[in-house]
């Protein structure tokens, strides 16, 4: 079984996050979306080769547990089989499972308390 394929996403909390997408957009040229982040496409055509970019405000608990600032989101190609399989090995993965039409998303700690988001694409 593959398990990350690629990275989904890099997200990082930020003291103003308006500004600091403003900073992003007219000095690296980020082509910033409705919801405030930005998506790459890694090769023009291939949807799940997206990688998604977005600030947090400071007090977001959505990487919670963590305490750290920032959280990567990895593609993985089958999202239910791989939470199996890191439980099986002792790894402290979230009971919770989000499945919407963006994909579906787990997590997981790392030994050093990084909140880990793994995300399977939804099927084109």
């Amino acid at each position: 079984m593959k398990r990350v394929v690629g990275i989904g996403g890099v997200f990082f909390k930020a003291k103003d996050p308006q500004a600091l997408s403003a900073w992003y957009r007219d000095h690296l040229g980020f082509d910033l979306s409705e919801w405030g982040g930005a998506v790459f496409d890694a090769n023009g055509s291939d949807k799940d080769a997206k990688t998604a970019w977005s600030l947090f405000p400071p007090d977001s608990t959505y990487f919670a547990p963590s305490t750290q600032p920032f959280m990567i989101n990895y593609r993985v190609e089958d999202l239910h089989t791989l939470l199996t399989a890191l439980r099986a090995e002792g790894c402290d993965v979230d009971a919770k499972v989000d499945d919407s039409e963006y994909g579906k998303f787990g997590w997981v700690m790392d030994p050093e308390g990084n909140r880990v988001e793994l995300w399977e694409p939804p099927k084109t």
